[in-house]
């Protein structure tokens, strides 16, 4: 298709801090960007050219986003797939409803990647009463982890099992609704690996993120991970066939375990730009959020090279209050930046709250021990615990 000239408007659903970093990587190439999202003072919203504030269901909203905008994304994987079906009617949706509805789904994910025979850890599907008292007599699968198929993120909507007695009850506890079990491994690390594809099948990868996280919540990531360069690569050449398993369009994050003895496992699809890839504003020639742009508009896709070394903190709510639970309070940015390659992202959200995203620091340096040691400072700064 003929690209789409600065200028014109580009849309987007989802108000969250994902869709603001677009916004602004979008508004940085000439385009106006207008945001369909139900809250009222989201992230997104707070910089974009024009909120629509309507439901992402709602007719007259849609038909108002796709009277105004030229092509239209999408910030996160729960936004209804019938929401960019419809939009899809009228112009350009990338990603396509058809790579949404699979990674927003864990029982429909876990079944494609099995199917297009991508390795991940053993798991089985839980529908029904009867499957989840079928799987509670297989102690093949535990002890394991309950994952509901939809709306799970940053540790929610998941159960530990020890017992296979124990998979009826968490599922159950769960609400009874779709989901897998799937079987915990004897885990090395936690990698990512963020893609970009473009309408004719070129795509490109950003260096592996090594990524540690904390009570469910990504803390840091690491960058380049420290794993060896067979390995690296591997990971590098999946991310890429499951982006084309997916015929995918647009930026997508690939979460893979890495087993002890070195075996790679694929365990989430992300299709939009990931936490873990937050690092490529600052770390390389083209962010992930300017790649989701240019995909979009249907340029021609940047440079990912990484231009340093990088470790990505992560700034919860919870740094708005002290070790006796008052506050909040606005923490010591002055300290965090008095580490001159340590970069700030704050989201704009109005309120702090325990376990919530409200920004990031990226800690840049000439060697990756250079910006392991920032990031500790910045930690330690932040009252942000967990080592490196």
């Amino acid at each position: 298709m003929a690209a789409v000239p600065p200028g014109a408007w580009l849309g987007l659903l989802g108000g969250g801090q994902l869709g603001r970093m677009f916004a602004s990587a979008a508004q940085s190439l000439g385009y106006r960007v207008a945001v369909l999202d139900p809250g009222a003072d989201g992230p997104a919203a707070a910089v974009a050219d024009r909120h629509i504030h309507a439901d992402y269901l709602d007719a007259t909203g849609l038909a108002r986003l796709a009277a105004l905008a030229s092509a239209v994304t999408t910030e996160f994987e729960n936004v209804p797939a019938a929401a960019l079906e419809s939009l899809a009617a009228h112009g350009r949706v990338t990603p396509g409803a058809a790579s949404v509805a699979i990674a927003q789904d864990r029982v429909r994910e876990k079944s494609f990647l099995a199917q297009h025979g991508f390795a991940t850890t053993a798991f089985a599907v839980l529908d029904d009463a009867a499957s989840a008292a079928a799987v509670a007599r297989d102690a093949a699968l535990v002890p394991g982890i309950v994952k509901s198929a939809r709306m799970g993120y940053d540790g929610k909507g998941q159960v530990r099992v020890r017992q296979p007695h124990e998979v009826e009850s968490a599922w159950a506890g769960l609400g009874g609704v779709p989901a897998v079990l799937e079987r915990l491994v004897d885990l090395q690390l936690e990698v990512s690996v963020v893609v970009a594809r473009s309408d004719d099948g070129h795509a490109v990868t950003w260096p592996v993120a090594e990524n540690r996280h904390r009570d469910g919540i990504l803390d840091v990531s690491i960058v380049p991970a420290r794993i060896d360069d067979a390995l690296a690569a591997e990971a590098r050449a999946t991310a890429l066939r499951v982006a084309d398993a997916l015929d995918y369009r647009g930026v997508l994050c690939v979460e893979m375990f890495v087993e002890r003895g070195g075996r790679l496992l694929v365990n989430e699809i992300a299709p939009r730009p990931h936490n873990s890839g937050h690092y490529t504003i600052d770390a390389c020639v083209t962010s992930q959020f300017e790649q989701q742009a240019r995909v979009l508009a249907a340029l021609p896709l940047g440079s990912t090279q990484l231009l340093a070394p990088a470790v990505m903190v992560n700034v919860l709510g919870d740094v708005w209050f002290d070790a006796a639970g008052s506050g909040p309070r606005e923490p010591d940015w002055s300290a965090v930046l008095a580490q001159p390659s340590a970069k700030l992202h704050l989201y704009g959200k109005a309120e702090a709250r325990r376990g919530r995203k409200m920004g990031h620091v990226t800690c840049l340096g000439r060697t990756l021990d250079d910006a392991l040691a920032t990031a500790r400072a910045v930690k330690s700064t932040l009252g942000i615990p967990g080592e490196l």
